[in-house]
């Protein structure tokens, strides 16, 4: 019984970070007029999370591995309340973007310590596919379920509900964390934190992001990307440099030998350069393109929450009857016939009804695709590396999607011709149909695992 409450609140804080990927997409237009942001600006609101996010997973996961998972669990849950309620209380634009910014640290720390919990419970094998199903079903439908109950909430109570749903859910998360979960054992001292290597990482990362974020809009040539670029390799420059002397680097060199994990991370890119970059296009094309509310964009996005939480109980079935690597070739193969059929599916006035084919079959896919890559990122990684093993994999998750959207929306912007809303249709078809045939440049990656997962295969 108490594992099955841990496993509740485990997969509980991946819904909470997952929603907030897309909860505040729906709200964009009511917090731009409130605040008075600048249609410039305004994408900050979504940048800022994602920039921090990405920046600081590194140095949460390591933080779970030195000082707790425990630990870090409770107090980045209070970090994801506190910043939540400053989100819901704030009458300033840049004080938004900041509470995100913050939100973000919240989400790096709390991400890696939440899968390193799971994979250092749960035994490897049945148990932890199980309870890794489980927390993927919270995950993977909440990028989709935040679009509901944004489009829910923003209707009923206005903007800073999107932010004041979080703080008693996350406030709950610390508190039951601190009951169910195994108290933390004291700090060994023959272990010590890589300050410098952990700062070098993190600003170079985080730099990188914004950079991804950034320059579509700024410009690739203009000042601020340049100046981005120069100090992100700087950066992770000195990072590498510091992690080869380091006695106890951020990011262990014995971890790059586990063929698996670099098998994961370079799986856990591309699933977010594809998947979890087509809500950003199908919002645009339901509020844009369709002209849908709010709330009737969150009803849209109902389907594809479920189909993809099935598609996590799937998977797991299917890794038990198959393997890992043949589930993973099916979610992939799936994925890009489902992209397809929905980007020939994408009409100005079809019902929604023509768009469930393709729905149905990325929803499946992804949701066995997102259970299957972090199957194989645990997969004989030590529980001392667990929360850095996650914060890699999940690393590679944030700057594949923030690769992924730009090059998209690069894409999408470059492509459409005539009137706005047709330019517009045309140009999320193109990124639909870019996703399915990078979907399919998945399956020969995934095919790579045969020699490196024999465990689950």
């Amino acid at each position: 019984m108490r594992a099955r409450r841990s496993l509740l609140v485990l997969a509980l804080a991946q819904l909470v970070i997952a929603l907030d990927y897309n909860i505040v997409y729906v709200a964009l237009p009511e917090i731009g007029a409130g605040l008075g942001f600048s249609p410039h600006n305004l994408q900050w609101v979504v940048s800022a999370y994602v920039v921090t996010t990405g920046g600081f997973l590194l140095l949460g996961g390591r933080t779970a591995d030195l000082l707790g998972r425990r630990r870090t669990f409770v107090a980045a849950a209070l970090v994801y309340a506190g910043s939540s309620l400053l989100g819901g209380v704030t009458e300033s634009a840049w004080m938004l973007v900041a509470a995100r910014a913050l939100q973000g640290v919240g989400g790096s720390l709390l991400f890696p310590a939440t899968l390193a919990l799971i994979n250092t419970l749960y035994a490897e094998g049945p148990a932890r596919n199980r309870a890794l199903a489980v927390w993927g079903a919270a995950g993977a439908g909440g990028l989709c379920f935040g679009s509901l109950l944004g489009g829910v909430l923003v209707e009923a109570f206005g903007w800073p509900s999107v932010f004041f749903v979080n703080v008693p859910v996350a406030a709950g998360l610390a508190w039951a964390g601190l009951r169910l979960f195994p108290a933390d054992g004291p700090r060994g001292g023959a272990r010590r934190f890589d300050v410098t290597g952990a700062l070098a990482a993190t600003g170079g990362i985080t730099l990188f992001v914004f950079l991804l974020v950034h320059a579509p809009d700024a410009g690739w040539a203009g000042p601020s990307a340049l100046l981005s670029a120069a100090l992100s390799v700087t950066l992770l420059s000195v990072f590498v440099l510091v992690e080869t002397r380091s006695r106890d680097p951020l990011v262990p060199a014995r971890l790059f030998a586990h063929r698996r994990l670099v098998a994961a991370m370079a799986i856990t890119a591309l699933y977010s350069a594809t998947f979890s970059s087509l809500p950003y296009f199908l919002t645009l094309y339901f509020q844009n393109v369709r002209g849908y509310g709010a709330l009737a964009t969150g009803l849209a996005f109902l389907v594809p929450a479920v189909v993809t939480a099935l598609g996590t109980q799937a998977g797991a079935r299917a890794v038990a009857r198959v393997g890992v690597r043949a589930m993973l070739v099916g979610g992939m193969a799936l994925g890009a016939a489902g992209a397809a059929a929905l980007g020939l599916a994408l009409t100005g006035d079809g019902p929604y009804v023509l768009l469930l084919p393709g729905i149905v079959l990325l929803g499946l896919g992804q949701g066995a695709a997102w259970t299957g890559m972090w199957i194989v990122a645990a997969s004989g990684i030590a529980a001392d590396d667990q929360g850095v093993a996650s914060g890699m994999a999940s690393t590679t998750l944030q700057a594949g999607g923030a690769i992924g959207l730009a090059l998209l929306i690069a894409l999408s912007s470059g492509v459409g011709q005539g009137p706005s809303d047709e330019a517009l249709l045309t140009g999320i078809r193109e990124a639909v149909f870019a996703v399915a045939a990078v979907l399919c440049c998945g399956v020969p990656l995934t095919l790579t695992l045969r020699r490196t997962t024999n465990a689950v295969v």
